[in-house]
């Protein structure tokens, strides 16, 4: 994860100088620095043993010295961090910055010509110009997982460990001693980290959202031309700009109330919420139970889980639910 975290960074980086580009272009050296490390990083993440083509999925890989990489894997939102990384470039963009422009078409004819890896490139009519960590196939496989409720799509989002670990823990053996990880969908069972390991199984907010905003941005670019099947084992496709909605809904549902004014956060103490003066005092708890969505840890965690107002935000900007020839099933 560490390795798609500096991905999305050398990407919001170039993004940004792109940007200031169009008013200073002495900022065009800045966005191709930051493009190169971008394609370096990508490189290291889909050719050094990252990527396990049996399970399509991406994992934690342990190099030891003179032995081989052991992948560790785990289904977790490790794998699912590669998401993070995507850009969307207007071609406008690329004709106006003719410094820019030329500097990463000369790069990519430079290691294509070599031999050497390329990151995931898709161009649009639209003029627009797409970049990630992904090729399609493999964004194709990680969302077989996200939007499927036996892995990593809760009734509140997304999960941080897939619950195919709730029956299949996995444990690795190193120098004789066995680790061992399985899905705790609230607070953490291990005594890792004095007991305070919460990553197996919650929800989390700013993970949920920055999965929502990248997936969007795919969404967005690929149009009808992207359909997923939502939720998987369902047989009803979807594009999925129009699937990224549904996990918005389901993540915003851990603080709607409900019909009888109860709120999944809440929990067991959604009566003395529900008295009156009460209705409207929402905790924003620092992490949800991946299976109820009650609300866990820290209770006044604003700095992130306040998040969820922008996605509120989104469902409010786009109210209208998905029209009926953007959502077929299997047997249409």
């Amino acid at each position: 994860d560490g390795t798609s975290w500096m991905g999305m960074y050398a990407l919001n980086l170039m993004d940004i100088a792109l940007e200031i580009a169009m008013h200073d272009r002495s900022f065009e050296d800045s966005a191709t620095r930051y493009f190169e490390h971008f394609v370096l990083i990508a490189e290291a993440l889909n050719e050094l043993h990252l990527w396990n083509e049996e399970d399509r999925f991406y994992y934690d890989t342990l190099c030891r010295p003179n032995n081989e990489p052991i992948q560790l894997r785990i289904q977790s939102i490790v794998g699912l961090s590669p998401l993070f990384a995507v850009s969307v470039i207007d071609k406008k963009m690329l004709e106006k910055l003719d410094d820019f422009n030329k500097r990463i078409s000369w790069f990519e004819h430079y290691r294509k010509s070599n031999g050497r890896f390329w990151p995931n490139e898709e161009k649009k009519e639209s003029n627009e110009l797409l970049l990630s960590l992904l090729p399609k196939d493999r964004l194709e496989a990680l969302l077989q997982r996200l939007l499927n409720e036996a892995e990593f799509l809760s009734g509140g989002g997304i999960r941080a460990l897939s619950k195919f670990h709730e029956k299949n823990p996995y444990t690795v053996t190193i120098e004789g001693q066995d680790y061992t990880i399985q899905y705790d969908p609230g607070d953490s069972t291990s005594s890792m980290f004095g007991g305070n390991s919460n990553w197996r199984g919650p929800v989390w907010i700013p993970i949920n959202y920055l999965i929502i905003k990248s997936l969007q941005k795919f969404g967005d670019f690929y149009g009808d031309n992207l359909m997923v099947e939502y939720p998987v084992g369902s047989g009803v496709k979807m594009p999925l700009k129009v699937a990224v909605r549904f996990v918005i809904e389901r993540v915003v549902s851990l603080f709607i109330p409900d019909e009888k004014g109860k709120r999944k956060l809440h929990a067991e103490y959604n009566d003395f919420y529900s008295r009156p003066g009460n209705e409207h005092l929402v905790l924003f708890y620092e992490y949800f139970n991946g299976d109820s969505g009650r609300g866990l840890g820290a209770s006044h965690q604003t700095g992130w889980t306040a998040l969820v107002a922008n996605l509120l935000n989104d469902l409010s900007s786009k109210p209208e639910r998905p029209v009926k020839h953007l959502v077929e099933s299997e047997d249409d």
